[in-house]
């Protein structure tokens, strides 16, 4: 199984939690992002683009923690940037395992290996490794040639260690599907735990705007992909998600489940917009516009199906619907189904 009983039970208790209490809003997962900074300059990346003062800007360990207080999420997902370049990195973790959130700690790996020593192995923190495909592929998403190489010598010595490993992939108009399966494949013999795939956003400040993903060519590749999947396959994903992204399912994007805190405050209205900032997470769910986003009502918002704003809403379909909670079940147990 790609995610722990364990942790599908904190979820699941949360999610009914806030149903039980009549909440509209509520956050699924914190994305937490303490540096701005990253060793790497990927093409289709508009995360980082930013003037030195700003790319010199971290979050305090005391911030990460009351942030993750406040929001209350029971997942926190650590992007960036590159998270490890922080010096203070393994000491947020820490606080953060303290207050039993399951924390999925994204890294391209460059630096993994040789700080394994700072963090101990906990069902509370999974590593996620950026890893966009085959050697091939990946390097030339990453613009630096060797950087699979290190990924894959760093998950394997995270495994060794008894580390809860997951990857993470993004996927743009050019992937080919028969190599993007032969990449699963590979994945799952490495060992690691689950995948979690995307397309990507088409961010106004990416080097390569030229393979963003329309809608439809989104769900005409992901159908191919996903398509008669292998039944060793696991993904760290709700497989209504994966539905979605197949065009099985019809969701609107719900970008309050997945909150964005950063140098700048919490920012609105989701992870991949800057349209303000919040000095609060209450003031960010009471304040932001949330009619004027998504596909339809928003021209920033009309190709976009990135996990951060519709895996939220996989989950509500699991939790507020018959056939939604049905359909997981199946999918859960029986993965080939689809």
């Amino acid at each position: 199984m790609a995610v722990p009983l364990s942790q599908m039970a904190t979820v699941t208790k949360y999610v009914l939690a806030q149903k039980m209490k009549g909440v509209k809003r509520y956050p699924l997962v914190l994305m937490l992002e303490p540096l701005f900074r990253c060793n790497l300059a990927c093409a289709g990346c508009g995360k980082i683009q930013y003037p030195d003062h700003v790319l010199d800007k971290r979050l305090t360990p005391e911030q990460c923690w009351a942030a993750a207080e406040e929001c209350g999420a029971p997942i926190v997902s650590i992007p960036g940037g590159e998270p490890m370049i922080h010096p203070e990195m393994s000491k947020i973790v820490r606080g953060l395992v303290e207050q039993e959130r399951y924390i999925y700690l994204c890294t391209n790996a460059i630096l993994m290996e040789r700080k394994l020593d700072e963090y101990q192995p906990s069902k509370f923190l999974t590593f996620s490794v950026h890893m966009d495909g085959l050697k091939d592929e990946h390097d030339l998403a990453v613009c630096r040639d060797g950087v699979y190489d290190v990924a894959v010598k760093a998950i394997k010595a995270a495994l060794k260690r008894g580390h809860r490993v997951t990857t993470n992939t993004t996927l743009f108009d050019d992937a080919n599907p028969e190599r993007v399966r032969k990449f699963f494949d590979a994945m799952m013999e490495l060992g690691v735990e689950g995948m979690m795939i995307s397309p990507g956003y088409s961010y106004q400040k990416a080097p390569d705007k030229q393979h963003f993903l329309k809608r439809e060519r989104t769900r005409e590749l992901f159908s191919r992909i996903l398509g008669n999947p292998k039944k060793g396959w696991r993904f760290n994903q709700s497989p209504l998600f994966l539905d979605f992204l197949m065009g099985r399912r019809e969701y609107e994007c719900t970008p309050w489940g997945n909150p964005t805190y950063n140098v700048f405050g919490w920012q609105k209205p989701c992870y991949l917009l800057q349209e303000g900032y919040a000095k609060t997470f209450r003031e960010l769910i009471d304040s932001t516009e949330w009619d004027r986003y998504g596909t339809g009502r928003n021209e920033k918002c009309a190709d976009c199906m990135v996990h951060c704003g519709y895996e939220p809403s996989a989950v509500e379909d699991t939790f507020g619907t018959l056939s939604g909670f049905g359909r997981t079940v199946k999918l859960t147990m029986l993965p080939t189904s689809r």
